[in-house]
């Protein structure tokens, strides 16, 4: 069964291939729980239901250490016989489905929007990703200005300020297990990365 992505979504997911790099498409066994009550009798809405609680079930997932982030259910591959629990009657639904997933990786270039600067360095967001950090020692040439919105600078009057675009190389990932959630350490140092006109 294919299931249909809602325009928004589709250019939330293209604008995010577009400025920050790659998705992973990957498949993956789910176990689907439909309580007595949803069951038709002529199994009509069955998959419907199933549907629905499989995609609810996958947004509060969130992530994995393994696939990344989880951003979209793409395609229902199979379902498998359902086996009713003795204890409710709700009925367990082995199904295979599509998505896709983001994940950084060591080494990949992608760009994040700056949020946060502090004297050390800057703190960026990039697609689902909310906790990278830039140490002021991994931007050569690039100096802190003082003041009530402070800036970095370097001797070509570039600046990286708050909500700019900035292009970043990953030099490390960290799995958060309890947050469910990567932080990265990024550098500038390399050609072509920095602030984004």
């Amino acid at each position: 069964m294919e299931l249909r992505i809602s325009d928004h979504v589709k250019r939330a997911l293209l604008g995010l291939f577009i400025t920050i790099g790659m998705f992973l498409k990957m498949q993956m066994p789910w176990n689907v729980i439909i309580p007595a009550d949803s069951l038709d009798a002529k199994g009509l809405m069955l998959k419907k239901a199933i549907v629905i609680r499989l995609m609810d079930e996958f947004a509060c997932k969130k992530a994995t250490k393994d696939l990344g982030y989880f951003m979209a259910v793409t395609t229902l591959e199979s379902i498998g016989e359902g086996r009713v629990r003795q204890n409710t009657g709700d009925v367990l639904f082995p199904v295979v489905f599509s998505g896709i997933t983001f994940k950084m990786y060591r080494g990949e270039i992608l760009q994040g929007v700056v949020h946060k600067i502090l004297k050390h360095g800057v703190f960026l967001r990039c697609g689902p990703v909310q906790n990278i950090y830039l140490s002021h020692i991994k931007m050569p040439d690039y100096h802190y200005v003082p003041g009530e919105n402070g800036i970095f600078m370097n001797d070509k009057h570039s600046k990286i300020d708050k909500d700019v675009i900035v292009r970043f190389i990953v030099i490390g990932t960290k799995w958060m297990e309890a947050e469910r959630e990567f932080q990265a350490l990024v550098s500038l140092e390399g050609d072509y990365l920095g602030p984004v006109s």
